[in-house]
Order: C-alpha cells, then structure tokens, then sequence
C-alpha cells in the first residue's frame, strides 16, 4: 500500500506527481525546486535557492514523521556545475553525520528555468 505525503505548507506540483509517495517503509520525495507554498520562486543566489529546496524536502520529511536523518539516497541536479560547492555548503548543513548516498550531475535544463533539483528516499526506522 502506498500513501501520499502532502502537506499544506509544501510546493504545488507543478504536473501530474505527487511531492512523496511513503511505500514499503520509504519516503519517495519527488524532485523539490526552490518554489514555496505560495508559488514563488526563490532564486536571489544558488545558497538561497538551494536552502529554499532543502526546506521543501524538510516539509515532505517531517509531514512523514521523518527527517534529513533518515534520507538514505538523493539526487542533486544542477543547472551548472560551477553551483557544485555552494550546493554542497548548503546541503552538508543539514546532516550532522553520516550524510546520505548521492550523486550530483549537471543537466541541460531543469523546471522553471531553476539551478538545482533534489530528489531523495528516506527510511522510516
């Protein structure tokens, strides 16, 4: 059986998929731009838009009984990867140990024009 998670205070979708579906004892969290709950782009600089996608996968977390804690692999896409560094300053900042397993990869676009996309599973337990 899967549930859908998707809290009040999480971005809209912006095509037909769900921000996490929790199956099996996962978390699957769908890819989080920096769009907030009202719909606003948050792009001032590439630390600001990537905390922006950390909070949405906080939301989605949380909304599951879970936390940055229990992501057991991400994915990281960048617009450039020139972002690499600041991305990861701001990523690293919310594992206090034993970070999840992931890879990061530059692609040729992403949604709304956006720098960084993260997707991840998390385990409950």
């Amino acid at each position: 059986m899967k549930k859908a998670i998707h809290p009040p205070n999480a971005a809209k979708p912006l095509a037909p998929y769900t921000p996490a579906i929790e199956a099996g004892g996962l978390l699957f969290i769908s890819g989080q731009i920096a769009l907030d709950h009202e719909g606003h782009l948050h792009m001032d600089d590439i630390a600001t838009e990537t905390r922006q996608v950390m909070e949405n996968i906080g939301h989605l977390l949380r909304a599951a009984g879970l936390e940055y804690g229990n992501l057991v692999k991400v994915t990281i896409f960048l617009s450039d990867m020139s972002h690499y560094a600041a991305v990861n300053e701001v990523y690293g900042s919310c594992f206090t140990d034993a970070p999840p397993a992931r890879e990061a990869v530059a692609v040729k676009g992403l949604p709304r024009g956006v720098n960084v996309e993260i997707s991840g599973i998390a385990l409950r337990g």
